[in-house]
């Protein structure tokens, strides 16, 4: 069964062709990073003209590489939240239109849902190749770390999620975009800060927030430390890098590996753009008692491989959407 994923819930318009929920056979991602540098984040308004200009040529595009014809498309899967209104609403009407004009099923994905499903997509830390079905087995723990979520989920099965945690205030990488607007790194955070801390040490306190008797998780305080350190100056912007990165990933790494015991999972899935983090990774693979499985990079941030490979799973559980499927900007998982 081949899929055609479309995902445009931020600011990357994307779409994929993924046959029976693994195998990659296109992936094409139009990014805008170069358009929101300037203003340090995301404008809304901007990304959704952006996502208007460029779905039907990256649609066509992904059709192409695929080397399929719109015969061949058995479904097709898109983001409908959460995310930005205005960037949801143009895949999901461009994807309604496809399917009407087509006569194919369509079926609406849970952003953060899709995020996980990547983990059918690609290696772990094994050296499996691409585009291999990968071993998955219930029930297993999911740490969904992104810009706007940090979310520890309980998978039960296909489709079957329960919520253990979420962020209280920051995302982990909405508080790497802070903490590198604090250190004039630039943006994206997340990588600007990894690179510079690949000069740096660890070497100043801060915070960790371990919100006791919870499995929540909280990065405010963390950095509005680092901005008082900032504020006060002398200190080395590489190790104030290495050091907030450190707290970051000692909070999610410890907090998901303790509720992994706990409810006794046989694997832990890691998705989301923070998990592209290689000391994120290093530190999960060197203290998990389970086994740890991540997406390559590419897959962890923004792409629609990983929503037709969800999509997959929804036609095979017969949760097919009709054309009334509209947005929702808030939606959550479990």
């Amino acid at each position: 069964m081949k899929v055609l994923g479309v995902e445009t819930s931020c600011d990357e318009t994307a779409a994929a062709v993924v046959e029976n929920g693994s195998r990659i056979i296109s992936n094409v991602v139009a990014s805008q990073i170069d358009i929101h540098a300037r203003y340090g984040g995301v404008v809304p308004e901007v990304a959704s003209r952006q996502h208007l200009l460029t779905i039907i040529p990256v649609i066509d595009r992904a059709i192409s590489e695929a080397e399929v014809s719109w015969q061949d498309i058995d479904g097709i899967a898109v983001t409908y939240g959460p995310g930005l209104a205005g960037s949801l609403l143009v895949g999901v009407n461009v994807a309604k239109s496809i399917a009407l004009a087509r006569q194919l099923p369509i079926t609406g994905v849970n952003h953060l849902e899709a995020h996980i499903y990547a983990n059918w997509l690609g290696p772990s830390s094994s050296p499996a190749p691409l585009n291999l079905p990968r071993d998955v087995s219930f029930p297993c723990l999911c740490l969904i770390v992104s810009g706007g979520h940090s979310d520890l989920v309980l998978m039960q099965g296909h489709g079957q999620f329960e919520k253990l945690g979420r962020t209280r205030d920051d995302a982990a990488g909405e508080a790497f975009d802070k903490a590198a607007r604090i250190l004039g790194l630039g943006y994206p955070g997340g990588p600007a800060i990894e690179q510079a801390a690949i000069d740096g040490t660890p070497c100043l306190s801060l915070p960790r927030a371990w919100l006791k008797g919870s499995r929540d998780f909280s990065f405010s305080g963390l950095k509005t430390a680092l901005w008082h350190l900032a504020e006060k100056g002398g200190i080395s912007v590489a190790d104030a890098a290495a050091s907030f990165q450190l707290a970051v990933i000692d909070v999610l790494v410890a907090k998901t590996i303790e509720a992994a015991k706990q409810l006794k999972v046989g694997q832990i899935l890691l998705s989301g753009g923070v998990a592209a983090n290689k000391l994120l990774t290093e530190h999960f693979l060197n203290s998990s008692p389970v086994p740890v499985l991540i997406p390559p990079p590419h897959l962890c941030t923004d792409n629609a491989a990983m929503v037709a490979a969800c999509g997959y799973y929804h036609f095979e559980a017969d949760r097919i959407s009709d054309y009334a499927l509209d947005v929702v900007p808030s939606l959550s998982l479990g």
